[in-house]
């Protein structure tokens, strides 16, 4: 079964220099799964911390599930994410570094299980942002007129 990508935080490439990704499971609850399901997910603003050997997915929002009763959970609560100790050690000791940050790109089912993928990330200045979007302007540009010497 091929993966399903539920949701792309697309400002974390904008607003971070992406240094390494990791997979990380999730510990949800089956309504949150259902909603998952149907995509109903908003990874803006949201972040992974270390506490006392684990590892929080932080405010990222899952809304209810819209054929749940009233057993339904919290849209904002903290979702332990499942690492192994050896990679939770690495990124508590990568994240003490100055800068450094847990940051979720996307989120996605691999054969029926909700996965996270994580990057450990250094925030970006303004200036290293209006540069990134001038490289890119500037390859388009390049793009475009080698596709019109061609012509």
């Amino acid at each position: 079964m091929k993966d399903k990508i539920i949701a792309i935080n697309r400002k974390a490439r904008r607003d971070y220099e992406i240094l390494e990704c990791i997979e990380a499971g999730m510990a949800l609850k089956g309504s949150e799964v259902k909603a998952l399901r149907e995509g109903r997910v908003n990874l803006k603003e949201s972040y992974a911390k270390v506490h006392n050997g684990e590892v929080f997915l932080v405010n990222a929002h899952i809304s209810p599930y819209s054929h749940s009763n009233l057993q339904d959970h919290d849209p904002v609560r903290e979702k332990k994410l499942l690492l192994h100790k050896s990679e939770i050690k690495r990124l508590t000791g990568k994240t003490q570094e100055k800068g450094l940050t847990l940051v979720p790109t996307k989120l996605y089912f691999v054969r029926g299980r909700a996965k996270v993928e994580l990057a450990l990330a250094r925030g970006k200045r303004q200036y290293d942002k209006r540069e990134t979007i001038k490289r890119r302007d500037m390859e388009r540009e390049i793009k475009r007129e080698l596709k019109e010497r061609i012509r």
